[in-house]
């Protein structure tokens, strides 16, 4: 690998498509660029490609580059025709319409069953759950399906250039987001696909081929760069995990659109809960999670609401007590995944005159969110996942007041990596691993990071599970 050789990380997110140019022999930054995605919870796939031509553009072209990974929002539906079009837009993982397709392959299937053929149970953000809708709600549009890709899969495969479905990729933390794939054998369970649809086969619909962690896919067409190869890609939380370089005993807390709590280990997961997701990473490991649909947006809600910018709701944030004087906000604004409560709304308790404050409120907004962060981390150390450090990474982790009230809800120390975009880097280690051939990533240089503590307010997370009915 050269030394001045160029890799590209894209990050096709839920917000927005952001690309990095590196160095692949260090991880050195050369330039980026970002453009937004539209708004709600399903969108036409061409907007992606429209935002990363933007992004690209800004960031100077890729005629440069020898390598291309792009990573994305790990769930979605991209249904395709036999001719390779898009049948309707495509659903994301923050679509509720689901909820009742989970509902139903649950009756299906105990969740137990579930977690012992793909590591996880039916929730609404997985692929398998948008199937089960069309097939019963849009049923002219399943029946013309010919191919299923996730997000990033689709992307990649219109960067190629190519029109055959058969050359469409994925890696294995993609698929294992599907619901319909087993990461501890590497293959689809075909069965669950034809489950999800109510057929009786999915032998002729196509799945995107499931690409080694650092295996050549297919090259870029010549208007995307000149001469790059596009690398596997990755779930958006894998890419963030191998950009980290997260290990044994490391468990990562992403505070953005939704918050996810995450470690790597070397074998499979069954929660036969469901509460923890045996999803697989970018290395060829395995990636455990929890997720929770309510998090950094309950800040700028908040912050709507008290007529304040994000900043100084989080100096207000600061100037509450712990414990917010007994106010507690209850952040199920869309329902929620972890707990799980799908048909839950938020609530504010322990209104007293002393409490009715805006500085309570702003606290108890950053309070409520962390205790559902705690809970998706306890559930993660109840089946056995070793807690060495705490890495708290997302938008939300910039924020002054969360750093601050973190240690003390979790009851831990965390450790503050600097601000990064660890998805599109960890698209970018991906490529610079490919073309280096090598049987590991590169080691490029560690993320500074600082250390938080607190005094731990276990008060806090005991008046969270009372009032949300965890505990009696």
């Amino acid at each position: 690998m050269h030394a001045m050789e160029l890799v590209a990380g894209v990050d096709v997110s839920t917000q927005s498509c952001k690309v990095t140019v590196r160095r692949a022999a260090d991880g050195r930054t050369v330039r980026h660029g970002q453009a937004t995605h539209p708004t709600g919870t399903e969108v036409h796939p061409d907007a992606w490609l429209r935002a990363f031509r933007i992004a690209e553009a800004q960031a100077g072209g890729l005629d440069d580059v020898s390598a291309v990974s792009l990573a994305g929002q790990q769930h979605g539906l991209v249904a395709l025709d036999r001719h390779g079009e898009v049948i309707r837009p495509a659903i994301l993982w923050n679509d509720r319409r689901t909820l009742p397709a989970v509902a139903s392959l649950l009756a299906d299937m105990s969740a137990a069953d579930w977690t012992s053929a793909v590591g996880t149970a039916p929730v609404t953000s997985l692929t398998v759950a948008m199937l089960r809708w069309l097939a019963d709600h849009e049923p002219d549009s399943a029946r013309r399906i010919a191919a299923v890709a996730l997000p990033h899969d689709w992307v990649s495969w219109r960067l190629s250039g190519s029109t055959s479905l058969e050359d469409l990729t994925t890696d294995r933390s993609e698929a294992s987001g599907t619901g319909y794939f087993d990461p501890s054998t590497d293959s689809y369970r075909r069965d669950l696909l034809a489950l999800a649809l109510r057929r009786s086969s999915a032998d002729d619909i196509v799945l995107p081929r499931v690409l080694g962690p650092a295996e050549p896919g297919l090259r870029a067409d010549p208007s995307v760069a000149r001469r790059a190869v596009l690398a596997p890609g990755a779930g958006d939380n894998a890419s963030a995990a191998l950009a980290i370089g997260l290990g044994p005993g490391d468990v990562m807390l992403s505070m953005g659109t939704s918050g996810v709590v995450s470690a790597v280990t070397d074998r499979p997961l069954h929660d036969p809960t469901g509460l923890v997701a045996g999803f697989a990473d970018a290395t060829g490991a395995f990636l455990p999670l929890t997720a929770m649909l309510n998090c950094a947006q309950v800040f700028a809600y908040t912050a709507e609401l008290l007529g304040t910018e994000l900043g100084e709701f989080g100096e207000l944030a600061l100037e509450a007590p712990p414990g917010a004087s007994g106010l507690t906000l209850l952040p199920f604004l869309i329902g929620e995944r972890t707990p799980h409560f799908p048909d839950a709304t938020g609530s504010l308790t322990g209104l007293t005159p002393a409490s009715f404050t805006r500085a309570n409120l702003a606290r108890a907004a950053v309070e409520g969110v962390l205790c559902g962060l705690r809970y998706g981390l306890e559930a993660m150390t109840a089946v056995g996942i070793p807690v060495r450090r705490i890495l708290l990474v997302g938008g939300g982790a910039r924020s002054v007041a969360v750093q601050r009230i973190a240690p003390a809800v979790l009851g831990r120390a965390i450790e503050l990596p600097e601000p990064a975009e660890y998805v599109a880097m960890g698209a970018a280690k991906q490529a610079a691993w490919m073309l280096s051939g090598a049987g590991a990533p590169p080691s490029w240089p560690q993320p500074r990071s600082t250390v938080q503590s607190a005094a731990p307010t276990p008060e806090v997370w005991h008046t969270y599970r009372r009032r949300s009915g965890l505990e009696a």
